[in-house]
């Protein structure tokens, strides 16, 4: 069962997910984040975050500029964040304490 973030019932869950999410910001449809790490930090990461992104069949952007690691998760086309996507953001918090703790 996919749970979706578009109703507004008695509380917005996603903003509530995204406040434990520090350093995620949301987008519209979409939830990023950017973060600094070196060149082997960042290959570690996407080499982490591409296996949970596969477990969950979902594509982040991840793109590299200078000494910054860019991550953007969600659709961006009209689509509502789902609860994997969030999930995805959780898990990708994780492998960066990870890699950039040694």
């Amino acid at each position: 069962m996919r749970a979706l973030f578009t109703s507004r019932s008695k509380h917005d869950y996603l903003s509530d997910a995204l406040t434990l999410l520090h350093g995620w910001t949301r987008d519209g449809e979409q939830i990023r984040r950017t973060l600094v790490m070196d060149d082997s930090q960042h290959a570690a990461l996407t080499e982490r975050v591409k296996v949970v992104a596969d477990a969950l069949r979902l594509r982040p952007d991840i793109s590299r500029r200078d000494t910054e690691t860019r991550i953007r998760v969600g659709h961006g086309d009209g689509e509502p964040l789902t609860e994997g996507e969030v999930l995805l953001a959780a898990r990708i918090e994780d492998a960066y304490r990870a890699v950039t703790a040694d």
